[in-house]
């Protein structure tokens, strides 16, 4: 291949996405840490996301696809390189080395362990449980970190597990409800079905 300016752009610090279709693979480039919080709806930005609005063969040798194999692959989007950006991104495979993939699942696993600490309490004794308890729960329950899923459901998943383990029970809420008068029997029917203690009215 004859590497000129036209298809070569070498970028650094890259998180690459990869998709194959039509016998071809494309990749874009990717902000690192950005993937996943554009696929959970957190980030709306596209340019908070990707690097490159250009998408290529080979990222790390700068090699960018050529548009005829992209009108073949994606003839719905009609050549626009940042729709099929965002298809890539939403369906492709996010390539991390070894050491990126266990740094990512130990820091998710610790955070499932924090939310988990937040929403719970012993259930005897109704005081907090530290994140270290329920981390070490974890690992008696072998809970497994799921990287394509977020860490809240993933936490609210692992409450029911660990009370196998664990005497905890979900934190209660104290709330307030503001409602005109005619409503308040309508209200006060409504929060006893849910089992909820009212401390006042």
């Amino acid at each position: 291949m004859i590497k000129t300016p036209t298809n070569q752009k070498l970028l650094t610090n890259v998180a690459v996405v990869r998709m194959k279709k039509c016998g071809k693979r494309f990749e874009i480039a990717c902000y690192k840490n950005k993937v996943l919080s554009w696929r959970e709806g957190v980030e709306k930005d596209l340019d908070e996301v990707l690097q490159s609005h250009t998408v290529f063969t080979n990222v790390s040798k700068g090699e960018v696809a050529k548009k005829a194999d992209l009108m073949k692959a994606f003839e719905d989007t009609k050549g626009d390189q940042t729709e099929i950006c965002k298809i890539i991104l939403a369906k492709g495979d996010l390539q991390v080395s070894d050491k990126e993939r266990q740094a990512q699942t130990e820091a998710m696993f610790k955070d499932i362990a924090t939310i988990v600490s937040e929403k719970c309490v012993n259930a005897d004794t109704k005081r907090p449980i530290p994140v270290s308890i329920i981390e070490k729960a974890m690992k008696e329950c072998h809970i497994a970190v799921k990287p394509n899923k977020n860490s809240k459901q993933q936490a609210l998943d692992t409450i029911g597990k660990l009370k196998e383990v664990l005497s905890l029970q979900r934190a209660e809420m104290r709330i307030k409800v503001v409602t005109p008068v005619k409503m308040l029997n309508k209200i006060r029917k409504l929060l006893t079905k849910l089992e909820v203690t009212i401390e006042s009215e």
